[in-house]
């Protein structure tokens, strides 16, 4: 590697600076270069303490690594080293590992602590983000920049320059994963911390000394007395999301505290996973990617069109709200539809958007029933043709507009429609952010937002649903914690309670479900349908019924206004 031989390899001058200067205001220094001289040889000392390596490691486990394994990238590019443990980390775990940060001190301490944990000789080099280019040869497959050290850099021309470095020096389809603490929730609810993650050391006490839209001074107070501040730009997640995209970062997913949903809590840190890669695509397929793809080739497949046309309900897809759980599906199905629709004060007026139409059955009931327009956007190309003939048969083609499309991308313009309604649909999204950001887009200030969707309860332990995200093809599913907390950042206000859960259905539904597959497939559905699809059908709806009754699912009605204050 080039780097071997860079003359900021391997020596440091370190200055002993006896302590920290911040001049007689603190909370004026806002500076991007500033953060080298708070980083003094006596806080370097302590670095370690404050994070505690076993605790850490135990807390985060291989997230990082496996992720990156995951993916079959090899070489990386630690740009944010600090005292060297993701470094070291890599090296243990085989990745080919360079180490770079802006502190010497802290190199100095990152190198000393590669040989005491395993031997490792780390490759460090010194070097400032805005050029690190200039410091740094070489391509990568990924670049980490972890620790919150994002945070360090102050101005909005500062970050666009480093997140345009590191995108200059991954390999074409190389990965950028940052993380960040969850200054969100600071800025608007006040600091708490589970201490479970990244700074895991119990003798540190660590908290806000000040806090405004522009800084986050953090006080560090150690047990021989001794106190140490960090000046930090308080990063707003969807701010830090945005400036990636813009930055040419094609596809970027959001955790929280290693898991895809927050589970009902405020996350302590979000962790961007960012693909550089560039998907070329010069047909519609552009629109269906990832679990959105999945989704579509599934509806469009004729196994699925014939079972969701003569189990599920014919008309209306999705889960119903039972009376006695042997009545038929669809009389169940449609009293779901009525349910919501009874919270709204549709007139001949109103432009209804139904996200993930399906057959098209609440549209119907909607125009038929209230006199509006509907604009019906579904992925399945085969469920809209469907849709379209039962449309014609009602006479109902003035009312309704069917589209092929996808919730990530609306194809209509801001401001466009009064109520956004939803069935079932946005588990099937693998950017669900991204959908609540284009409903905002597309919804009037003052507009409803209704909606359902199968989702994972807020306490819901990890790995349980294993089975039902493979069998769905997606990485994660949302909870009710997910959805309040992104609608509430968007800028939307509940109705009523907001979210009426209504889980005992879900179970009913899926058991009736499952009850009508077998009966049908004693008079003949096994004609029809595979025997293949009906297998795995009836495999995956145990799971459901399974997860509901072990309440590590749930389901119910969501229900929003969108606030002239919104945010997307």
């Amino acid at each position: 590697m080039p780097l071997a031989n860079h003359p900021r390899n391997w020596r440091f001058l370190i200055t002993a600076q006896p302590a920290q200067k911040f001049g007689d205001n603190p909370v004026e220094v806002r500076e991007t270069g500033h953060y080298t001289e708070e980083y003094i040889p006596s806080f370097v000392e302590k670095w370690d303490s404050l994070i505690d390596w076993e605790k850490r490691a135990e807390s985060e486990g291989n997230f990082f690594i496996d992720l990156l394994r995951k993916r079959g990238l090899k070489s990386v590019l630690d740009v944010a080293t600090g005292t060297g443990f993701h470094s070291v980390r890599l090296l243990a775990a085989g990745f080919e590992t360079v180490s770079a940060d802006g502190s010497a001190e802290m190199l100095a301490m990152a190198f000393k602590n590669g040989m005491q944990h395993g031997d490792h000789i780390l490759r460090v080099v010194q070097a400032d983000w805005r050029w690190l280019n200039r410091d740094v040869h070489g391509e990568y497959d990924a670049i980490v920049c972890l620790g919150n050290s994002f945070t360090h850099l102050f101005s909005e021309r500062d970050r666009r320059k480093a997140l345009a470095e590191f995108y200059a020096m991954l390999k074409h389809d190389g990965v950028l994963v940052l993380d960040q603490r969850n200054y969100d929730a600071i800025l608007d609810e006040g600091y708490t911390s589970k201490h479970t993650y990244y700074y895991c050391g119990e003798d540190v006490a660590v908290a806000p000394e000040y806090v405004d839209d522009g800084l986050c001074r953090m006080r560090y107070k150690f047990p021989d007395g001794s106190v140490y501040h960090l000046n930090m730009f308080p990063l707003r997640k969807d701010y830090t999301r945005r400036l990636m995209s813009e930055v040419g970062f094609q596809r970027i997913e959001t955790y929280g505290d290693f898991q895809h949903t927050y589970r009902g809590e405020q996350p302590d840190f979000f962790i961007h996973i960012a693909e550089k890669e560039y998907r070329m695509e010069d047909n519609q397929e552009s629109s269906y990617a990832g679990a959105v793809g999945t989704a579509r080739s599934y509806y469009n497949s004729p196994d699925a069109d014939t079972f969701y046309a003569t189990v599920w309900g014919g008309e209306d897809i999705h889960i119903g709200l039972y009376e006695r759980p042997e009545e038929p599906i669809a009389d169940a199905s449609r009293r779901t539809v009525e349910r919501m629709a009874s919270k709204l004060e549709l007139t001949e007026d109103s432009v209804v958007l139904d996200l993930g139409s399906g057959f098209g059955g609440s549209a119907r009931y909607l125009a038929g029933t209230y006199g509006c327009r509907v604009l019906a956007l579904n992925l399945s190309e085969v469920e809209n043709e469907r849709h379209k003939e039962l449309n014609t048969a009602r006479g109902l083609n003035d009312k309704i507009e069917v589209v092929d499309g996808s919730f990530e991308n609306i194809p209509y313009p801001d401001d466009e429609v009064d109520v956004i309604w939803s069935q079932d649909a946005f588990l099937h999204s693998g950017n669900r952010v991204r959908v609540l950001e284009e409903i905002t887009r597309v919804l009037r200030p003052g507009g409803h937002l209704i909606f359902t969707d199968p989702m994972a309860a807020d306490n819901c332990p990890t790995g349980v649903l294993q089975p039902i995200l493979d069998r769905i093809h997606l990485d994660d599913m949302g909870s009710p914690g997910f959805y309040t907390s992104e609608l509430a950042r968007l800028g939307f206000t509940t109705v009523d309670s907001g979210f009426e859960e209504l889980r005992e259905h879900l179970v009913t539904h899926y058991e009736r479900v499952l009850e009508e597959t077998e009966r049908q497939e004693d008079h003949g559905l096994a004609g029809k349908v595979s025997h293949e699809y009906l297998a795995q059908m009836k495999k995956g709806l145990g799971h459901w019924i399974n997860g509901g009754r072990e309440q590590h699912l749930t389901w119910g009605i969501f229900h929003l206004t969108l606030g002239a204050g919104r945010s997307y």
